[in-house]
């Protein structure tokens, strides 16, 4: 990129004179001049909190085991119900099946 020359910092303050004005252009350079201090003055207490700060640990994480149902029977009790009460609703299916299917 090229540098700027004597005649582009003199065009460049021309234009400034005529948008601000001779008196507004000290107040103005002032009120930028305060701004970039403040500006230069608060990223470096940024900086300088960062490198006084150390890391925090990382927090331990807990977790905790979900509240299990109390205990109930096992998988072999349950299944052995329903294997009997599959072995009775098959013994009571025919009693209860109707009387009208032999004669339709």
């Amino acid at each position: 990129m090229p540098s700027l020359g004597p005649m582009e910092w003199i065009l460049i303050l021309l234009v400034l004179i005529l948008l601000f004005g001779a008196k507004k252009l000290p107040d103005t350079a002032k009120a930028l001049g305060q701004s970039l201090r403040l500006f230069k003055k608060e990223t470096t207490k940024l900086n300088d909190e960062d490198a006084a700060a150390p890391a925090p640990a990382p927090a331990p994480v807990t977790v905790q085991q979900p509240s299990l149902p109390p205990a109930g029977p096992s998988v072999e009790d349950r299944l052995r119900t329903l294997e009997e009460e599959n072995a009775r609703l098959r013994a009571t299916a025919p009693a209860q099946a109707p009387k009208d299917q032999g004669t339709a």
